[in-house]
């Protein structure tokens, strides 16, 4: 009976010579993004209308939801800055973050009567 348990035990391979050998995968290739390098009419008719209405507006975000390009993202939050679409909220390095312009129509706390 000996002999039949180490050949059991042997087949069911945990290591030695009867593994086999792991294979490594090849890895997940990721798609290169089609982004318009170019802005066009109804790109920037959508840019006026969607953009001031995000709550927070980056470069980053431009490129994902509208699928533009970076230089034309940085051009796009320039335009609605100077425009008075968005403010300003922080500025840091190349990291410029944006939100929706809201004006104040209401007092500040400590001048309320």
């Amino acid at each position: 009976m000996p002999p039949k348990k180490a050949a059991a035990t042997s087949s069911s391979g945990g290591g030695g010579k009867g593994a086999k050998k792991k294979k490594w995968s090849k890895g997940k290739v990721k798609d290169k993004a089609q982004h318009a390098v170019v802005l066009d009419k109804t790109m920037y008719d959508r840019i006026l209308k969607d953009v001031p209405t995000f709550r927070f507006i980056s470069t980053a975000i431009l490129i994902e939801r509208l699928k533009i390009n970076g230089s034309l993202a940085r051009i796009a939050i320039r335009h609605l800055e100077k425009e008075g679409s968005i403010r300003r909220i922080v500025h840091h390095n190349g990291q410029l973050i944006y939100s929706q312009y809201t004006p104040r129509t209401t007092l500040p706390y400590f001048l309320r009567v």
